[in-house]
């Protein structure tokens, strides 16, 4: 495993906001997360900059990977443009003995090709015939693990990221980007310095079937109004 915590250079603040031509669309009263909050300093950061987090930092085991990459923010640029969100809600998909994951069984497909591979890659694949799922590859090359991101707090002149499908459609993330390095300039991640939140973790969505992978605690995300799924409120009183 790596060591280090994956940080790289500072990453400067470009162009920000929707593509060129295209209007921000109006805030909704759930957007307002943007608008500065007394005791929340991490809902008022409109440019994103920071420390560039390196591939090493996903080679590393893949629940501490999902841990520590919540409240980070994920990077897109489309010429020229940086379009960005905060991770606050993913999944851990551990490898062949997890039978919610596409490598169950040690199963290697095309598809799940790119999982095999080096840490701190792209896995996109395309679910239900009309979406795009991101995700990061963790562990060592010949590991297909992987987190699956489930939603942002979108940046400004982003749509909504409450969702997997929602995330990859705000920020245009398709098949392109499956298999490219998490560095700049299409698609990565840095670390902003926000302050930590609290973890909360769940079983993860649409597993059912998976015998005892269907329990398994294994989604993280932070209380937020752009979850895809709200926290259960047995699990806000653990």
């Amino acid at each position: 495993m790596a060591g280090g915590d994956g940080l790289a250079g500072h990453v400067p603040a470009g162009r920000q906001g929707p593509l060129c031509g295209q209007a921000a669309p109006p805030r909704t009263s759930e957007e307002n997360w943007r608008r500065p909050r007394a005791g929340r300093p991490w809902l008022d950061r409109p440019r994103a900059e920071g420390a560039l987090v390196n591939p090493e930092f996903f080679d590393r085991e893949t629940v501490t990977v999902a841990r520590d990459v919540l409240g980070k923010l994920l990077v897109r640029e489309v010429e020229g443009v940086r379009m960005w969100g905060r991770l606050v809600e993913v999944e851990a998909y551990l490898g062949p003995d997890d039978l919610a994951a596409h490598s169950r069984g040690g199963r290697r497909t095309p598809r799940t090709e790119v999982m095999f591979g080096a840490p701190g890659h792209a896995y996109v694949y395309f679910t239900y015939g009309m979406h795009w799922c991101l995700n990061f590859v963790t562990r060592e090359e010949g590991v297909p693990q992987a987190v699956l991101v489930r939603a942002l707090e979108p940046g400004p002149g982003v749509g909504r990221c409450g969702g997997p499908g929602l995330v990859t459609r705000a920020l245009s993330i398709d098949s392109a980007l499956n298999g490219i390095t998490l560095q700049p300039p299409d698609l990565y991640v840095i670390d902003d310095g926000a302050p930590k939140r609290r973890i909360f973790v769940t079983p993860r969505v649409g597993v059912q079937g998976t015998g005892r992978w269907e329990k398994r605690l294994l989604r993280f995300c932070y209380d937020s109004p752009h979850l895809s799924r709200p926290i259960p409120k047995t699990r806000r009183g653990g």
